[in-house]
């Protein structure tokens, strides 16, 4: 499966514009990531971004989500690596974390959500968002209070990186992508 196909997957099976930019800002943290860890696969990284949440528009329970997709995946041959990063991101799966890719998507999914919500309550949105201005917010439990903090800083500590850095990085794979999606 290329990056191609897995968005025209992504839209055909998603018309929520909101939960679009999501995968698309998740793949591009993915992307983001696979520059360190898997220079040599990144379209793998961001497919896994891509396809990440894309049933959970048509399928949002836990019971279904995200086994429908994924079994949908499996169907279509995607790598079983995907499969399972795509399933060990929502915890109550029980799928262990294992790869690389796994344990990025799970800490890059939550935060990309919530790096979105800071940029749009700022005058320049994105363009100057630092770390500190996103951990002021994660503070303000009122502030996008559906965001799982827990999640995000089990993501961090999964990954093993430093909070600043991890906020970076993600904030500029976001960046990067704010004009084609319209942040």
């Amino acid at each position: 499966m290329t990056v191609e196909d897995a968005r025209k997957l992504m839209e055909s099976w998603v018309s929520n514009p909101a939960l679009r930019v999501h995968m698309e800002c998740v793949a591009a943290c993915c992307s983001a990531y696979a520059r360190d860890y898997d220079p040599e696969n990144s379209d793998k990284w961001t497919i896994t971004g891509l396809l990440h949440d894309f049933d959970y528009e048509k399928h949002s329970t836990a019971e279904e989500h995200p086994y429908v997709g994924v079994q949908h995946l499996q169907e279509l041959g995607v790598d079983n690596e995907i499969c399972l990063a795509i399933l060990g991101h929502a915890d109550y799966t029980n799928t262990p974390r294992e790869s690389q890719l796994a344990k990025v998507l799970f800490a890059v999914d939550e935060i990309s959500g919530f790096i979105v919500a800071c940029s749009k309550v700022r005058p320049n949105g994105i363009s100057d968002l630092k770390p500190k201005s996103v951990v002021k917010k994660l503070k303000d439990k009122a502030f996008a209070a559906a965001v799982n903090r827990n999640d995000i800083a089990q993501g961090i500590e999964e990954l093993g990186v430093d909070q600043n850095e991890h906020l970076q990085k993600c904030i500029d794979a976001i960046r990067a992508e704010a004009g084609r999606l319209g942040l």
